[in-house]
Protein backbone atom coordinates (compact mmCIF):
# COMPACT_ATOMS: atom_id res chain seq x y z
CA UNK A 1 0.00 0.00 0.00
CA UNK A 2 2.81 2.42 0.86
CA UNK A 3 4.38 1.61 -2.51
CA UNK A 4 1.17 2.46 -4.40
CA UNK A 5 0.63 5.67 -2.43
CA UNK A 6 4.14 6.78 -3.19
CA UNK A 7 3.61 6.11 -6.88
CA UNK A 8 0.39 8.18 -6.89
CA UNK A 9 2.27 11.13 -5.33
CA UNK A 10 5.09 10.88 -7.84
CA UNK A 11 5.47 13.95 -10.13
CA UNK A 12 6.02 11.60 -13.08
CA UNK A 13 2.58 10.03 -12.63
CA UNK A 14 0.88 13.44 -12.45
CA UNK A 15 2.70 14.57 -15.59
CA UNK A 16 1.74 11.38 -17.41
CA UNK A 17 -1.92 11.83 -16.49
CA UNK A 18 -1.87 15.48 -17.67
CA UNK A 19 -0.25 14.54 -20.98
CA UNK A 20 -2.78 11.75 -21.47
CA UNK A 21 -5.70 14.08 -20.81
CA UNK A 22 -4.35 16.68 -23.24
CA UNK A 23 -3.80 14.02 -25.88
CA UNK A 24 -7.37 12.78 -25.48
CA UNK A 25 -8.87 16.26 -25.76
CA UNK A 26 -6.65 17.15 -28.71
CA UNK A 27 -7.45 13.92 -30.50
CA UNK A 28 -11.19 14.45 -30.04
CA UNK A 29 -10.97 18.00 -31.34
CA UNK A 30 -9.00 16.83 -34.38
CA UNK A 31 -11.66 14.26 -35.20
CA UNK A 32 -14.48 16.85 -34.90
CA UNK A 33 -12.54 19.39 -36.97
CA UNK A 34 -11.97 16.77 -39.66
CA UNK A 35 -15.67 15.90 -39.84
CA UNK A 36 -17.10 19.46 -39.91
CA UNK A 37 -15.40 20.63 -43.15
CA UNK A 38 -16.72 17.56 -44.94
CA UNK A 39 -20.25 18.35 -43.79
CA UNK A 40 -19.88 21.99 -44.79
CA UNK A 41 -18.72 20.99 -48.26
CA UNK A 42 -21.90 18.98 -48.71
CA UNK A 43 -24.30 21.68 -47.49
CA UNK A 44 -22.89 24.90 -48.92
CA UNK A 45 -22.19 23.74 -52.47
CA UNK A 46 -19.11 23.43 -54.65
CA UNK A 47 -16.12 25.75 -54.51
CA UNK A 48 -17.11 27.12 -57.92
CA UNK A 49 -20.60 28.00 -56.68
CA UNK A 50 -19.24 29.58 -53.51
CA UNK A 51 -16.78 31.68 -55.51
CA UNK A 52 -19.52 32.77 -57.91
CA UNK A 53 -21.62 33.76 -54.91
CA UNK A 54 -18.72 35.71 -53.46
CA UNK A 55 -18.36 37.73 -56.68
CA UNK A 56 -22.10 38.48 -56.71
CA UNK A 57 -21.92 39.46 -53.06
CA UNK A 58 -19.03 41.87 -53.61
CA UNK A 59 -20.89 43.51 -56.49
CA UNK A 60 -24.36 43.80 -55.02
CA UNK A 61 -24.25 43.40 -51.25
CA UNK A 62 -20.89 44.43 -49.81
CA UNK A 63 -21.66 48.16 -49.86
CA UNK A 64 -24.14 47.63 -47.01
CA UNK A 65 -22.98 44.41 -45.34
CA UNK A 66 -19.21 44.88 -45.64
CA UNK A 67 -16.56 43.26 -47.79
CA UNK A 68 -16.32 40.29 -45.42
CA UNK A 69 -20.05 40.22 -44.54
CA UNK A 70 -19.11 41.60 -41.14
CA UNK A 71 -21.84 44.24 -41.24
CA UNK A 72 -21.73 48.04 -41.33
CA UNK A 73 -23.87 50.94 -40.15
CA UNK A 74 -26.04 50.38 -43.21
CA UNK A 75 -26.58 46.64 -42.83
CA UNK A 76 -26.21 43.84 -40.26
CA UNK A 77 -23.59 41.11 -40.30
CA UNK A 78 -24.42 38.08 -42.41
CA UNK A 79 -22.00 35.73 -40.68
CA UNK A 80 -24.01 32.88 -39.25
CA UNK A 81 -27.40 33.80 -40.76
CA UNK A 82 -27.26 30.69 -42.94
CA UNK A 83 -28.15 29.91 -46.53
CA UNK A 84 -31.90 29.82 -45.78
CA UNK A 85 -31.95 33.49 -44.73
CA UNK A 86 -30.21 34.54 -47.95
CA UNK A 87 -32.54 32.42 -50.07
CA UNK A 88 -35.61 33.92 -48.40
CA UNK A 89 -34.50 37.54 -48.61
CA UNK A 90 -33.02 37.49 -52.11
CA UNK A 91 -35.52 35.20 -53.88
CA UNK A 92 -38.41 37.33 -52.57
CA UNK A 93 -36.78 40.52 -53.86
CA UNK A 94 -36.45 42.01 -50.39
CA UNK A 95 -32.70 42.14 -50.91
CA UNK A 96 -30.76 43.90 -52.28
CA UNK A 97 -32.64 46.78 -50.70
CA UNK A 98 -33.43 49.46 -53.27
CA UNK A 99 -33.59 52.29 -50.73
CA UNK A 100 -33.42 52.67 -46.94
CA UNK A 101 -36.74 52.14 -45.21
CA UNK A 102 -38.44 50.77 -42.13
CA UNK A 103 -38.89 47.41 -43.82
CA UNK A 104 -37.84 45.71 -47.02
CA UNK A 105 -40.91 44.96 -49.19
CA UNK A 106 -41.29 41.84 -51.31
CA UNK A 107 -40.80 42.78 -54.99
CA UNK A 108 -39.59 41.12 -58.17
CA UNK A 109 -36.30 39.31 -57.56
CA UNK A 110 -33.11 40.93 -58.84
CA UNK A 111 -31.23 37.62 -59.19
CA UNK A 112 -32.25 34.39 -60.91
CA UNK A 113 -32.41 31.01 -59.13
CA UNK A 114 -28.82 30.08 -59.98
CA UNK A 115 -27.49 33.37 -58.65
CA UNK A 116 -29.60 33.13 -55.48
CA UNK A 117 -28.23 29.63 -54.87
CA UNK A 118 -24.67 30.91 -55.34
CA UNK A 119 -25.18 33.80 -52.90
CA UNK A 120 -26.73 31.42 -50.37
CA UNK A 121 -23.83 29.01 -50.78
CA UNK A 122 -21.28 31.76 -50.18
CA UNK A 123 -22.94 33.12 -47.02
CA UNK A 124 -23.55 29.57 -45.82
CA UNK A 125 -19.85 28.83 -46.17
CA UNK A 126 -18.84 31.64 -43.80
CA UNK A 127 -20.31 30.13 -40.62
CA UNK A 128 -22.89 27.53 -39.56
CA UNK A 129 -26.51 28.63 -39.94
CA UNK A 130 -29.94 27.39 -41.02
CA UNK A 131 -29.73 25.49 -44.30
CA UNK A 132 -32.25 25.78 -47.13
CA UNK A 133 -35.07 23.32 -46.30
CA UNK A 134 -35.71 20.30 -48.49
CA UNK A 135 -39.04 19.64 -50.21
CA UNK A 136 -39.78 16.95 -47.64
CA UNK A 137 -39.45 19.42 -44.78
CA UNK A 138 -42.13 21.79 -46.03
CA UNK A 139 -44.40 19.11 -47.51
CA UNK A 140 -47.74 19.59 -45.73
CA UNK A 141 -49.72 16.79 -47.41
CA UNK A 142 -50.09 14.82 -44.18
CA UNK A 143 -50.34 17.84 -41.85
CA UNK A 144 -53.42 18.80 -39.81
CA UNK A 145 -54.95 22.23 -40.48
CA UNK A 146 -56.72 22.24 -37.10
CA UNK A 147 -53.46 21.75 -35.21
CA UNK A 148 -51.82 24.30 -37.48
CA UNK A 149 -54.56 26.82 -36.74
CA UNK A 150 -53.98 26.43 -33.01
CA UNK A 151 -50.21 26.81 -33.41
CA UNK A 152 -50.70 29.80 -35.71
CA UNK A 153 -53.00 31.57 -33.26
CA UNK A 154 -50.51 31.02 -30.44
CA UNK A 155 -47.32 31.97 -32.28
CA UNK A 156 -48.23 34.05 -35.34
CA UNK A 157 -51.62 35.74 -35.08
CA UNK A 158 -50.37 38.58 -32.86
CA UNK A 159 -48.66 40.05 -35.93
CA UNK A 160 -50.14 38.35 -39.00
CA UNK A 161 -53.75 38.38 -37.68
CA UNK A 162 -55.67 35.13 -37.12
CA UNK A 163 -56.62 34.82 -40.78
CA UNK A 164 -53.11 35.62 -42.06
CA UNK A 165 -54.07 39.01 -43.48
CA UNK A 166 -51.08 40.80 -41.94
CA UNK A 167 -51.00 43.84 -39.71
CA UNK A 168 -49.17 47.01 -38.73
CA UNK A 169 -46.26 46.99 -36.29
CA UNK A 170 -44.28 49.80 -34.68
CA UNK A 171 -42.12 52.42 -36.42
CA UNK A 172 -43.55 51.84 -39.88
CA UNK A 173 -42.94 48.09 -39.90
CA UNK A 174 -45.60 45.52 -40.70
CA UNK A 175 -46.33 41.80 -40.76
CA UNK A 176 -47.01 40.90 -44.41
CA UNK A 177 -50.18 39.34 -45.76
CA UNK A 178 -49.72 35.57 -46.16
CA UNK A 179 -52.34 34.96 -48.82
CA UNK A 180 -49.72 34.70 -51.56
CA UNK A 181 -46.97 33.03 -49.50
CA UNK A 182 -45.66 29.65 -50.68
CA UNK A 183 -44.90 26.69 -48.37
CA UNK A 184 -41.13 26.96 -48.89
CA UNK A 185 -41.22 30.68 -48.16
CA UNK A 186 -43.28 30.19 -44.99
CA UNK A 187 -40.93 27.47 -43.72
CA UNK A 188 -37.82 29.59 -44.29
CA UNK A 189 -39.44 32.58 -42.61
CA UNK A 190 -40.14 30.52 -39.49
CA UNK A 191 -36.64 29.07 -39.63
CA UNK A 192 -34.75 32.36 -40.01
CA UNK A 193 -36.99 35.07 -38.51
CA UNK A 194 -36.67 37.81 -41.15
CA UNK A 195 -36.80 41.46 -40.11
CA UNK A 196 -39.11 41.87 -37.08
CA UNK A 197 -40.22 38.25 -37.01
CA UNK A 198 -38.80 36.02 -34.23
CA UNK A 199 -36.89 32.86 -35.07
CA UNK A 200 -38.83 29.63 -34.60
CA UNK A 201 -36.05 27.06 -34.45
CA UNK A 202 -36.67 23.32 -34.38
CA UNK A 203 -36.40 23.51 -30.59
CA UNK A 204 -39.45 25.83 -30.54
CA UNK A 205 -41.42 24.49 -33.49
CA UNK A 206 -40.24 21.18 -34.92
CA UNK A 207 -40.62 20.24 -38.57
CA UNK A 208 -44.01 18.62 -38.03
CA UNK A 209 -45.36 21.72 -36.26
CA UNK A 210 -44.12 23.93 -39.09
CA UNK A 211 -45.91 21.67 -41.57
CA UNK A 212 -49.15 22.01 -39.59
CA UNK A 213 -48.87 25.80 -39.72
CA UNK A 214 -48.20 25.72 -43.46
CA UNK A 215 -51.27 23.52 -43.92
CA UNK A 216 -53.39 26.06 -42.03
CA UNK A 217 -52.12 28.99 -44.12
CA UNK A 218 -52.70 27.04 -47.33
CA UNK A 219 -56.24 26.27 -46.16
CA UNK A 220 -56.84 29.99 -45.60
CA UNK A 221 -55.58 30.75 -49.10
CA UNK A 222 -57.86 28.17 -50.69
CA UNK A 223 -61.01 28.82 -48.63
CA UNK A 224 -63.91 30.66 -50.26
CA UNK A 225 -66.31 33.28 -48.85
CA UNK A 226 -69.78 31.81 -49.36
CA UNK A 227 -71.37 34.48 -47.15
CA UNK A 228 -70.31 37.37 -49.36
CA UNK A 229 -67.36 39.76 -49.26
CA UNK A 230 -64.38 38.75 -47.10
CA UNK A 231 -63.76 42.34 -45.86
CA UNK A 232 -60.19 41.33 -45.16
CA UNK A 233 -61.38 38.67 -42.70
CA UNK A 234 -60.64 41.10 -39.91
CA UNK A 235 -63.53 40.04 -37.71
CA UNK A 236 -66.81 41.48 -36.39
CA UNK A 237 -65.53 45.04 -35.94
CA UNK A 238 -64.89 45.50 -39.65
CA UNK A 239 -68.15 43.77 -40.52
CA UNK A 240 -70.08 45.99 -38.09
CA UNK A 241 -68.52 49.19 -39.41
CA UNK A 242 -69.33 48.13 -42.96
CA UNK A 243 -72.94 47.34 -42.11
CA UNK A 244 -73.47 50.57 -40.17
CA UNK A 245 -71.90 52.61 -42.95
CA UNK A 246 -73.93 50.83 -45.61
CA UNK A 247 -77.18 51.21 -43.67
CA UNK A 248 -76.64 54.90 -42.96
CA UNK A 249 -75.68 55.50 -46.58
CA UNK A 250 -78.84 53.74 -47.72
CA UNK A 251 -81.00 55.74 -45.30
CA UNK A 252 -79.45 59.04 -46.37
CA UNK A 253 -79.91 58.12 -50.02
CA UNK A 254 -83.54 57.20 -49.37
CA UNK A 255 -84.16 60.47 -47.52
CA UNK A 256 -82.63 62.49 -50.37
CA UNK A 257 -84.66 60.58 -52.95
CA UNK A 258 -87.90 61.15 -50.97
CA UNK A 259 -87.10 64.85 -50.64
CA UNK A 260 -86.52 65.19 -54.38
CA UNK A 261 -89.72 63.34 -55.24
CA UNK A 262 -91.83 65.39 -52.85
CA UNK A 263 -91.09 68.64 -54.63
Amino acid sequence: MKFLAARRRSPLVASALLIGALATVGGGYAVIAAVQPAQAAITVGSETQVEAGRQLYLEGCSSCHGLEAQGTQSGPTLIGVGAAAVDFQVSSGRMPLAAPGAQAPAVAATYNEEQVAALAAYIGSLAPGPAIPTAEQYDYANADAAIGGELFRINCSQCHQAAGQGGALTQGKYAPNLMAAEPREIYMAMLTGPQSMPVFSDAQLDTESKQHIIKYVMTLQESSNPGGLSLGRLGPVTEGVFLVTAVFAALIAAAVWIGIKSR
